[in-house]
């Protein structure tokens, strides 16, 4: 039997800047937004307007529901919560960039489908900046967020030289 070597356990090998390419997609598991994560998001945010927590208020607004925080809805976009990041591996230097349009109104019971998709690839010398085009769509199919991630990523080292 070999020896366990931590090192190793991982899902896949890192792929480099050099092995993406423009349009892969990263799919997002989707999420229900429940009750109890919008008062998870409350607490953790601090924000307590009433549009977040108080259902007869968002109706007096021509709400159906309550409103989802606008940072809980990006959230779901989180790279972590998918394959991108086992799939970058050690090759992630980090998340520098983002940025969300709010399309459509996300209501408590709503299920949300985040995905990446590879948009841009900009070379360096050592890394490259990785641009993905961030979206979220309901249940229902509307494009509730659009928006862009950016990561930065090593670029693979070239084999020393004897």
């Amino acid at each position: 039997m070999s020896e366990f070597r931590p090192e190793e356990h991982r899902m896949c090998e890192a792929s480099y800047f050099e092995d993406l390419e423009v349009g892969r997609t990263f799919y997002i598991n989707s999420r229900t937004q429940t009750d109890a994560l919008f008062s998870a998001f409350q607490l953790a945010s601090g924000d307590n307007h009433p549009i977040h927590y108080d259902v007869e208020y968002c109706k007096r607004q021509g709400h159906r529901g309550l409103l989802a925080h606008g940072l809980q809805v990006m959230a779901q976009t989180a790279a972590g919560a998918g394959v991108f990041p086992h799939v970058i591996g050690e090759a992630l230097i980090g998340f520098i960039e983002a940025s969300a349009k709010f399309m459509a109104p996300v209501y408590a019971g709503d299920t949300l489908y985040p995905q990446l998709e590879i948009t841009e690839l900009k070379p360096g010398r050592t890394t490259g900046v990785v641009t993905c085009r961030a979206t979220i769509h309901n249940q229902d199919g509307v494009l509730v967020l659009e928006g862009e991630h950016k990561y930065l990523v090593k670029k693979r080292q070239p084999e020393a030289q004897p």
